[in-house]
């Protein structure tokens, strides 16, 4: 693979709690590991926004109080700014809702330096991730698969930080912020690197498949909305994507669960109280019921 030179990952760690451990932690040499004082004071919470270079590993970081639409499309500006202004940009992030507002859209549009189509065009999530993801303009959005958020790299690099950065003592929100930005500063002089990934991917599809499978079969009316949601938009993502990297029989099965359970997973819509909420796992479900048949019908008049 060659990715684009200026490729990022980027993604927000939310709600980091700010703790002041009330005694210091205790490790002497013949202690491998560090113990940790169970007693503290919270000190608020902080969001750290991250990008990551795929081709050098280094680090764009921003510490901020909140992770607000508002604040997230500053960020952005303000990451954009730090490019070459002929380079081609392009992000990896998930499907969070500020990621496809309207808002980013004309950021886009500015640094792109074409017109944003207007709101009565790009009037729902899906039609602005739609013009987001367009190659024709200088910056470009990939979206990394519902409830698959996990595939980014960054998550690797936060994963870093919690355990050399966060664990410490810290009495107040800047405090905090000092020690992060002076971990980036470090990270980007001595230990960036481009991470690999070691694992190929093989079998992961049909796992996924399996999985909900085996929850529509044992716990279908246990099911929150919100998850079931997720599932349902996965499933069509891997329909439209995947389909030959799942066993035909494996996706029958699924079509025919869903077929059977349709009016228990309708049930769960029609119970939750948040209007948005249920038309949007309303439209989820039935969209992963015509994709599903839709592809079986079409792969049974192909062997016939």
């Amino acid at each position: 693979m060659n990715p684009p030179e200026y490729l990022f990952c980027f993604d927000e760690c939310p709600g980091i709690q700010v703790l002041q451990r009330l005694a210091p932690h205790l490790q002497t040499e013949t202690m491998r590991r560090r113990l940790e004082e169970f007693e503290y004071i919270r000190n608020g919470t902080i969001d750290v926004f991250g990008f990551l270079r795929v081709a050098s590993g280094k680090i764009f970081a921003a510490c901020q109080a909140d992770h607000r639409t508002e604040t997230f499309v500053e960020i952005m500006d303000k990451h954009i700014k730090t490019l070459p202004e002929h380079e081609t940009i392009h992000y990896i992030m998930d499907n969070l809702a500020s990621h496809a507002s309207y808002d980013l859209c004309k950021l886009v549009s500015k640094y792109s330096k074409i017109q944003c189509p207007p709101v009565k065009v790009l009037d729902t999530a899906l039609t602005r991730r739609q013009w987001l993801q367009s190659e024709n303009k200088r910056v470009i959005i990939h979206y990394t698969p519902f409830h698959g958020s996990w595939l980014n790299m960054v998550e690797i690099w936060f994963g870093i930080l919690n355990q050399k950065c966060l664990k410490e003592s810290f009495a107040s929100p800047d405090l905090m912020y000092n020690s992060i930005y002076s971990f980036v500063d470090q990270w980007n002089t001595l230990l960036a690197h481009p991470f690999k990934w070691s694992y190929d991917g093989k079998g992961l599809c049909q796992k996924a498949v399996e999985r909900f499978i085996k929850m529509l079969e044992i716990s279908i009316d246990k099911m929150h909305i919100t998850y079931m949601t997720k599932q349902l938009l996965l499933m069509t993502n891997l329909i439209e994507a995947y389909w030959e990297k799942v066993e035909f029989s494996i996706w029958s099965i699924l079509y025919d669960l869903i077929n059977s359970g349709f009016q228990q997973l309708h049930d769960i819509v029609l119970r939750d109280d948040k209007p948005k909420r249920k038309v949007k796992a309303e439209n989820a479900l039935n969209c992963l019921f015509d994709t599903l048949r839709s592809r079986i019908v079409s792969s049974q008049i192909h062997v016939a």
